[in-house]
């Protein structure tokens, strides 16, 4: 009768094996951290939480624990002094906060001074370039050039651009654009804004229903006036109607209404933020 084969033990450890590896591997993890734990050195731990409190102000005064070390499982009575922790956490002395403080406000303010004088001298090398222009086609009656840290701006009155609740432009006032679409051409880099401004008189009997869109009518035949006779990018000129809510001049008089009746272009300054 021929012998049974005998079948090849099972690869590996046993089974029992494993488990028991890894109960050894987590009983000597817990003695270490119990050994540890034991053999704490004071010093050492006490120039730690010190040095943590320097940093991050972790404890109050270097103490080792919400206060000095009582136990939070006391009960109710630490709960204002957990607060009072919770509050305080992050923050540095009071005086040495307030300082600080007081130090970072006063180099924004600084920075943000020398950064408006640069912008304002920009506006000012500009607007002086922008007068010459002016002068130079003898345009002063027509044109009036101001500006800003932000801005140079062109006042133009409204007398010469439109007839009265009108937005079509005068035939006599294309040539004044014309001049103004040379001066943006050569020294608008940014942001160009058209703004159309009225005076307080109620419309009737006219087109536009209020001043509102009497002013945005105008501010738009501008503008499209001035793509058409330049090269400049559209997407860099905006142009609003900001009907009598700015005015410049007294809306009592007849010459303050003629004041307030105007159009104004913009330059915004390489170093504007608009």
């Amino acid at each position: 009768m021929a012998k049974k084969k005998q079948e090849d033990p099972p690869k590996g450890s046993p089974a029992w094996m494993a488990t028991f590896s890894d109960l050894m591997n987590l009983l000597l993890c817990f003695f270490v951290l119990l050994f540890a734990m034991s053999n704490v050195d004071e010093a050492k731990q006490e120039a730690i939480v010190a040095s943590l409190n320097q940093a991050f102000s972790v404890f109050d005064g270097g103490a080792q624990a919400i206060g000095d070390g009582i136990l939070i499982s006391n009960g109710v009575s630490q709960l204002n002094e957990l607060d009072d922790f919770i509050n305080s956490t992050g923050k540095l002395d009071e005086g040495q906060t307030v300082d600080e403080d007081i130090a970072q406000d006063s180099s924004a303010q600084a920075a943000k001074e020398q950064l408006e004088e640069a912008q304002m001298e920009e506006s000012e090398k500009l607007a002086e370039k922008v007068q010459e222009a002016v002068d130079e086609k003898d345009m002063q009656d027509e044109v009036q050039v101001q500006f800003t840290s932000q801005y140079v701006q062109l006042t133009l009155k409204g007398s010469i651009l439109f007839d009265s609740g009108q937005t079509l432009l005068k035939e006599e006032a294309k040539p004044v654009l014309d001049q103004v679409g040379l001066i943006l051409e050569r020294y608008a880099t940014g942001t160009v804004e058209i703004e159309g401004h009225t005076d307080n008189v109620p419309m009737s009997g006219a087109k536009y229903s209020n001043n509102n869109e009497l002013s945005s009518g105008r501010a738009l035949s501008v503008f499209d006036y001035i793509l058409s006779v330049t090269n400049l990018n559209p997407a860099n000129i905006k142009h609003a109607g900001r009907g009598e809510y700015l005015p410049i001049a007294d809306n009592a008089t007849p010459e303050g209404r003629a004041k307030n009746r105007r159009v104004e272009i913009k330059i915004y300054n390489s170093m504007s933020a608009y």
